[in-house]
C-alpha cells in the first residue's frame, strides 16, 4: 500500500529499449513527442560505452518514466549511424 505523497514506481520495461534503423522513428522521434528520449549510440568494443550505458541505464530508471531511453548499436545500424554522423 502506497503512503500519502508516495509515487507508484514504474517498471524498467519500456523505459529502456534497444532500437534500429527500423524503429527509430517510433522509437525516438514519436515517443519524443510526449517524453524526452535519451539516445545511447554504443557499440560493443567500446570501452568507455561500457561504463556510459549502465550510468545511464540506471538514471533513466531513477527518473521513473520522466524519461526514456533507446539504445542503437552502431555496428547494426550503420546507415542511421552515417546518416547522424556518429
Amino acid at each position: 500500500m502506497l503512503e500519502l505523497g508516495q509515487k507508484t514506481p514504474v517498471p524498467a520495461e519500456g523505459l529502456i529499449k534497444d532500437g534500429s534503423e527500423a524503429s527509430f522513428m517510433a522509437d525516438v522521434i514519436e515517443t519524443s513527442r510526449e517524453v524526452p528520449v535519451i539516445v545511447d549510440f554504443w557499440a560493443p568494443w567500446c570501452g568507455p560505452c561500457k561504463t556510459l550505458g549502465p550510468m545511464l541505464e540506471a538514471a533513466v530508471t531513477e527518473a521513473r518514466g520522466k524519461v526514456r531511453m533507446v539504445k542503437i548499436n552502431v555496428d547494426e545500424s550503420q546507415a542511421l549511424a552515417g546518416q547522424l554522423r556518429i
